[in-house]
């Protein structure tokens, strides 16, 4: 699985070049670009509904296979014919059945895994998706001039070597069994709707929240960061955009093994407050430094340790504390939440953009990320009341 991940990411040239697609091949503003961004999200939020049941209600592999070949077939008729909003329509397909796949993903690694090896075991197919990333955007900056219609055969070529890997070395999936303390919370749960068991675990509902608004708030790295490389740099901001990336790509290869190996014991929770943290010191960076070529990199690297320690927290947070009968739904619904969270953070971006410039913008993402910040804060000491054996256990 975590094989098949990486030959994916090293096919992924064209979505993280979305922005310049729509600003530099179809000549859309800034505006424009917010708004068909959000209207991509509001779309797919039954989409990831309909992935987290199809997670836990149908063989989690072949739901990851079927996914894979709709993506292929887009991106290989997007390379055959010409850029146009057709291109856009097939592009948002293949991504939202990318997203679909998440779900039976993370419910199959929890399956496949005790509660003590999951952070490892997320941590491992975090670090080969980047592994795959690092080339993929630096050479997705040189084809979106003259050759783009290579980006899309790329990535459908590669989806589709991913999806034959899985289908034919991904054999046991037979979820183990853990009785470990740890575990307590996760027992199945068969019959009972994912509203019931949400309106029982109200801090997950505050932790979706967390998740969310940092997600949103990281999305600015794909939006506001290119516009501003843009603008700053003209043609070259395409360029600079793929390194900055391939370097973000570098960074959690390093960093990932690193911060899990030295911070093992560190709640999910406290590692969610120093990502939503980090991301903010990042753009400040970014903002400070504004056509100074070295400090994006700084940035980048600050936002990249942002960026491990929430993933190390999300995943591992949500399978030890629900269960296991719902892995998928909860992970279609944090989806959906964080989906809609950020449909409606880009449309008011892109309006402030709009009206204020990328100034205003930028002091609007500092300031909501430091009261996500603060959200985060609420979050520890609510989990350490709820969900006492988790770390009574870690304590000893």
């Amino acid at each position: 699985m975590c094989f098949g991940r990486l030959v994916t990411a090293m096919g992924a040239m064209v979505w993280p070049m979305l922005t310049m697609i729509l600003s530099q091949k179809m000549g859309m503003s800034a505006e424009h670009i917010s708004w068909v961004m959000a209207l991509f999200g509001i779309l797919s939020l039954p989409t990831n509904l309909i992935g987290g049941k199809m997670g836990d209600h149908f063989n989690k592999k072949l739901n990851i296979v079927f996914l894979d070949l709709v993506s292929v077939a887009c991106y290989i008729i997007c390379a055959a014919i010409p850029l146009s909003a057709k291109s856009i329509v097939l592009m948002f397909i293949a991504a939202t059945c990318q997203n679909m796949e998440h779900p039976s993903y993370n419910a199959l690694t929890a399956d496949m895994t005790k509660t003590e090896d999951r952070e490892r075991a997320y941590s491992l197919q975090y670090l080969c998706t980047n592994l795959g990333f690092v080339m993929a955007p630096t050479v997705g900056g040189f084809l979106l001039r003259d050759y783009l219609w290579l980006a899309f055969l790329i990535s459908g070529i590669a989806i589709g070597c991913s999806s034959i890997l899985i289908f034919f070395m991904v054999k046991d999936i037979s979820p183990v069994e853990d009785v470990s303390q740890k575990a307590v919370y996760q027992t199945d749960r068969e019959g009972e709707g994912l509203w019931t068991v949400l309106k029982e675990n109200k801090t997950i509902v505050l932790y979706i929240l967390v998740v969310s608004g940092y997600y949103a708030g990281y999305q600015m790295y794909n939006y506001l960061m290119p516009l501003d490389l843009e603008a700053l740099h003209g043609d070259s901001g395409a360029v600079i955009f793929g390194t900055i990336t391939s370097v973000n790509c570098i960074a959690v290869v390093l960093f990932t093994p690193l911060i899990t190996r030295m911070f093992p014991r560190l709640p999910e929770t406290v590692k969610a407050m120093l990502g939503q943290a980090l991301l903010v010191a990042g753009f400040a960076i970014f903002c400070s430094f504004a056509g100074q070529i070295p400090f994006y990199y700084v940035a980048m690297i600050v936002l990249t340790c942002g960026e491990v320690f929430s993933m190390l927290a999300e995943s591992p947070y949500l399978t030890k504390r629900m269960p296991a009968s719902h892995r998928g739904r909860v992970n279609g619904f944090v989806g959906v939440v964080r989906t809609g969270v950020t449909g409606i953070y880009q449309a008011m971006i892109g309006f402030v953009y709009g009206r204020g410039g990328a100034e205003a913008a930028w002091v609007v993402v500092l300031i909501s990320g430091g009261l996500f910040v603060l959200l985060c804060i609420l979050l520890i000491v609510k989990d350490r009341k709820v969900y006492r054996n988790l770390y009574d256990v870690r304590e000893r």
